[in-house]
């Protein structure tokens, strides 16, 4: 009996059981900087901010631009197209390609250190989320303490919990509570105020079908108390890529002198170029495993 290959054999394998193989090419992202280059991979599943980065970084949309907003401890932002001329203390960061993206959440993206994220305007002006379409910020992060990250949780579903209510409060089926809170507000009833919103939990799950409370899943507190990150930022901005190599150039751009603006005393250009490889190689040369 003639027998197969195995190769043959694990090709069949694969091809009943549906497991899933590192096949096919994916790109690699390098920014090249005067401090060094950072080399990075864009998530397949936030496919409309992957496409675009890759789109304005062929055609050397980037190339020249600065690095205008720099925080030691927090990230490093650039992608404003106003800062490729830009004079020395110009106030920089409202520049983009007259185009915003979508938001693309997923649970499985958050901000550890060295993750890609899309800047965007604040939720006021934009309260879908949607990311600039082209200013991006590189997370260098710190380290945060379990007791950090619930003290976090506690902040963000007391943020949530706000706006949630603010939202339901200027409905127009709920303007007789609306007054009565603003009553209460001028007043000065605290305690009336305080227990309306202790109590809330239930008109708020009643109206707001898809309010959930935010809590850190385990990968995110394993990430945030062994490598870091900005933990507050999650669910906020659109994470889309991350660094693979050159991690210690983040920290010395994060390291650079800085005007009151938080922007670099010396321009800090940078220069994106892309380069379409199989995944197989990516993992060799740079120790990235993707997932299956």
């Amino acid at each position: 009996m003639k027998t197969l290959p195995a190769a043959t054999l694990m090709a069949l394998f694969c091809l009943y059981s549906g497991c899933a193989q590192k096949s096919g090419n994916d790109y690699v992202v390098t920014i090249h900087t005067p401090h060094g280059k950072m080399v990075a991979i864009l998530f397949d599943d936030t496919p409309k901010h992957k496409q675009n980065f890759i789109k304005l970084a062929r055609e050397k949309f980037y190339d020249s631009l600065l690095f205008h907003r720099v925080i030691e401890g927090f990230m490093i932002q650039g992608g404003d197209p106003t800062s490729r001329k830009a004079k020395p203390g110009e106030n920089l960061g409202n520049g983009g390609p007259g185009y915003t993206i979508d938001a693309e959440f997923t649970p499985a993206h958050f901000h550890e250190r060295g993750v890609l994220a899309a800047a965007r305007l604040g939720d006021q002006v934009n309260p879908t989320k949607a990311s600039s379409g082209s200013q991006f910020y590189i997370v260098q992060g710190r380290k945060f303490s379990n007791e950090e990250l619930a003290q976090l949780e506690q902040g963000i579903n007391y943020q949530r919990k706000n706006n949630a209510l603010r939202e339901i409060l200027f409905m127009p089926e709920y303007t007789a509570l609306r007054e009565t809170v603003i009553k209460k507000q001028q007043e000065g009833d605290a305690n009336w105020l305080n227990s309306f919103f202790e109590q809330s939990d239930t008109l708020i799950t009643k109206v707001k079908k898809d309010f959930r409370r935010f809590t850190f899943s385990d990968a995110q507190k394993q990430a945030y108390t062994t490598v870091g990150g900005a933990p507050h930022l999650d669910g906020e901005y659109t994470v889309f890529g991350k660094v693979i190599s050159g991690m210690d150039v983040i920290d010395k751009i994060a390291a650079v002198l800085k005007d009151p603006s938080d922007r670099p005393v010396v321009d800090v250009p940078m220069t994106i170029t892309v380069e379409e490889m199989p995944k197989s190689k990516i993992e060799k040369l740079y120790g990235y495993t993707f997932k299956n």
